[in-house]
This record gives C-alpha cells, sequence and structure tokens, in this order.
C-alpha cells in the first residue's frame, strides 16, 4: 500500500467503521485529506478536545499500552490507551500549572518526569519539574518537585536507574544547562551534578553566540558518556564522575547553520552500535529567507575527541500535485524537529536502517540510513489543514498545521502529534519495512 500518493477519505471512513462495536462509541474518525507515500493512518485521536499535543512518550504495562502526551497550549497532559491502535481512547487528563507550558516529559519504568517550562512566565522558587508514580498508568501519582531556575526546565530525559538529566534554567546562569539529578528516591530528588558551555555562568564573558541547552541528553549504554546538542555544538561529555562532567570532544555546527537560540542544536540522537550521532536543528521563522539554513545530518563519533560531520540529509520535496512549490512557501516552519527517542526505554522501538523525523509543515517524513554517506527519503506523512482551526498563541503557533513529535512503539505503530489535529496512529509500508520490523 502507499505507492503513489494517497487522499485519506477512504481509509477515514474505513478505520472509523471497523473501529465501532456494539455499546461503544466510535473511534475519533481520521481527519481526511491527508497526503502519504508509503504511510497509512489506522487510528486518530482528538484528545478529547485538548488539541495542540507536542512531546509524546509510550509505556507498555502488562497486555496495555499506553501514550503520554504533554501539551502546548492546553496547560497539562493526557493518557491516551493505545493497546488498540484503530481506537485510542483517552484515560486522563492531569492540570498544569496554567502560567507554565507542559509540553515536554520522559520516563522509563514506573517513573515519569514531567517538565515544567515557564520561560514566558518567569517565577522564582517554582518547580522546574514534577515526578509522579506511574505503576498504574491510567492514575499517575504525584511523588515530588524539584525547583530550579525561574524559567523552569525543558526537554529532561530519564533513561532509568539512578539519575535524571534534565536541561533546566539555574539561578546564577543565564541560559540553559545540563542538571544531573538523582532520582533514586524520587520523592526526595536532589541535584548531584551539572555541566555548561563558557559563557553561561553570570560574571562569565559573554560569547559571541550565547550557548543554551535544549536536551535531551543521551547516555551511553555503559553510562559513562553523554551525547547531546548544546548551542552551539553537539558535545561529547565524560560521566564516569557522574558528580563531575567533562568534555571529551565537541563540534560546531552554528555557524554555518541557523542560530536561533536554545533550538539551533535541537536534538541529537546516538545510534550507538554505529558510532554515529544525528543531529539536527529547528526553524524558527515562517519561510527560508529569515535564517541560515536548518539542518539534519550525520556526525561520525568513532573518535569522540574529535567527532566529524559524515553527511546531510537530502530536503523533502512537496507532493507534486501540491499548489506550492516547495515547503518554504507552503506557510509556517519549515525543517526537522523531534525524532523517536529511544532514550533506553524497552518500548520504543530501537533503529535499524529507518529514521522517522517529525518535519514541521512537511509532516513526517521517512529516510533509509542504511549507508549513512547517502541518506533517501522513503515514505511520508502529512495531515490535512485543519479548516476553522481554534486561534493559538506561542512558539509553536501557526496558521500552519505542523507535526511536532514522533515516536514509534516495538510493535511498529508510529505516533506523531499535532498543533492542530491530536494524535495520528501510523503504519509505514515501504522500502526497509521488513528491516525496522526485525529491529525489535
Amino acid at each position: 500500500m502507499g505507492k503513489s500518493l494517497r487522499l485519506g477519505a477512504l481509509f477515514a471512513a474505513a478505520a472509523s467503521f471497523a473501529a465501532i462495536a456494539p455499546a461503544r462509541a466510535p473511534a475519533d474518525p481520521i481527519p481526511p485529506g491527508w497526503q502519504a507515500e508509503h504511510v497509512e493512518p489506522i487510528g486518530f485521536s482528538g484528545l478529547d478536545g485538548r488539541f495542540g499535543a507536542f512531546k509524546l512518550a509510550l509505556k507498555h504495562k502488562g497486555e496495555k499500552w499506553y501514550v503520554f502526551a504533554g501539551h502546548s497550549f492546553n496547560h497539562g497532559w493526557t493518557i491516551l490507551d493505545v493497546t488498540n491502535p484503530r481506537d485510542p481512547k483517552v484515560v486522563r487528563f492531569i492540570p498544569g500549572p496554567d502560567d507554565a507550558i507542559e509540553a515536554q516529559s520522559t520516563l522509563h519504568g514506573d517513573l515519569w518526569l514531567t517538565a515544567i517550562d515557564r520561560r514566558e512566565h518567569p517565577k522564582e522558587g517554582a518547580a522546574a519539574v514534577w515526578l509522579w508514580d506511574i505503576s498504574d498508568p491510567t492514575n499517575p501519582k504525584k511523588l515530588s518537585e524539584w525547583a530550579g531556575g525561574e524559567r523552569g526546565s525543558h526537554r529532561n530525559s530519564y533513561p532509568g536507574g539512578n539519575y535524571a538529566y534534565l536541561s533546566t534554567s539555574m539561578p546564577g546562569f543565564k541560559s540553559n544547562i545540563l542538571v544531573i539529578l538523582d532520582v533514586s528516591d524520587p520523592a526526595h530528588p536532589k541535584e548531584v551534578g551539572r555541566w555548561w558551555q563558557p559563557g553561561e555562568k553570570d560574571g562569565e564573558p559573554d560569547p559571541k553566540l550565547m550557548p543554551d541547552f535544549h536536551g535531551p541528553a543521551n547516555i551511553s549504554p555503559d553510562g559513562k558518556m553523554i551525547s547531546t546538542g548544546f548551542t552551539p555544538d553537539v558535545v561529547n561529555l565524560d560521566i564516569t564522575d557522574i558528580t563531575h562532567p567533562k568534555l571529551i570532544g565537541s563540534l560546531t555546527m552554528t555557524p554555518p547553520f541557523i542560530y536561533a537560540g536554545i533550538q539551533s542544536v535541537h536534538s541529537v540522537l546516538p545510534l550507538w552500535d554505529r558510532k554515529i550521532l544525528y543531529a539536527s536543528s529547528e526553524a524558527m521563522a515562517s519561510g527560508c529567507d529569515k535564517d541560515a539554513l536548518n539542518f539534519a545530518a550525520f556526525i561520525d563519533n568513532h573518535d569522540p575527541a574529535k567527532p566529524r560531520l559524515m553527511s546531510l540529509f537530502p530536503v523533502p520535496r512537496p507532493p507534486k500535485s501540491a499548489p506550492y512549490k516547495d515547503f518554504c512557501d507552503k506557510g509556517g516552519r519549515f525543517g526537522p524537529h523531534n525524532v523517536n527517542q529511544e532514550i533506553h526505554n524497552p518500548d520504543v522501538m530501537p533503529y535499524g536502517n529507518l529514521m522517522y523525523i517529525a518535519y514541521f509543515n512537511a509532516g513526517l517524513r521517512v529516510f533509509d540510513i542504511a549507508d549513512p554517506h547517502l541518506v533517501t527519503e522513503t515514505g511520508y506523512f502529512m495531515p490535512p489543514e485543519r479548516p476553522n482551526a481554534p486561534k493559538t498563541e506561542g512558539a509553536h503557533a501557526s496558521p500552519i498545521d505542523w507535526t511536532e513529535d514522533v515516536a514509534i512503539d516495538t510493535r511498529g505503530n508510529i505516533y506523531i502529534s499535532d498543533d492542530k489535529w491530536g494524535i495520528f496512529i501510523l503504519r509505514y509500508h515501504g522500502p526497509g519495512a521488513q528491516q525496522a520490523a526485525k529491529a525489535k
């Protein structure tokens, strides 16, 4: 299926009909008008009207599967039962502070960390992260809060074990830094280590471009190294002594690529067994004529002291029927955003020879990475525009629909969040699909 461009109305009707069972509410219908190649939508949730889902985290408990979704605009988190991906059900919405953004979260096992991002509404002494017991995924129990700086935290990571790795503001620093949190007793989290770029600390000379840490930090399987983006660089850090991280090596990405503050080096995803890193920026302005070039790239990390640029991903092309010549002309932001971050979560599909990237106004893009020197695009899914979409504000507001995040479970179900609709559940049937299935 999906060898040519498809419109979504036929699949939407079939999926809706199949999901209806006696004495049960029907599944949310898949919005019609989507476009795809080698990707098929199989399910959809409008999240009870709480659009603007952002970061997605996956959890498998017994026979049940769940998606934990943070929101950009609705101040809280939605938990979605996706045991049947064709019939996802909202099981809980948890309100968050109405003066912050609760878009980001990370989980492993029965511990869930939710970021409280206060960049737009700084508040001294307020929590930067909340910690939850999710041994019952439908009924999270808040265990504690941890307070950093007045701007809160952003893209944190918890790979299991004793430590969580935060992108957080801190007193005495001008921008977000890396803070390592001991969560072995999640009711009483405590800082054990931190690292920052020169120029971030108050009193240090301002560099030409202010460093900033977006996150997430990715931890090597042996627990001895962090590989992450830390504007303006991709960095490898030695955490053999967790209390004193040390720089091993770095590769500067901006300039020549885009400088857009914290998101200049937005995502880094290590392919640990291949000793390469995926790295990308995040587009800031609409169109392509205001910022330097955004990038999605592979970096050779065989020598962590000397990471080197290997290749750049191809720029996605619109469908031939599109009324715009390229995605720069479509409207809204165009460029790579989030990728399927594994972070040692056993419920997330491990990487094989395919990479899935949320590409803002270009939707989800699928790439064959078998040859990291010659990456090729093999499929895509673009949600439809939403007529009369609710007006939104802030950094992720746009009149044009765009795809925010992607997560893939070990069953091969692909979850994407967008700014206008909710969460689409997809399956990929294109080149390399068999190898992706074997990655389980």
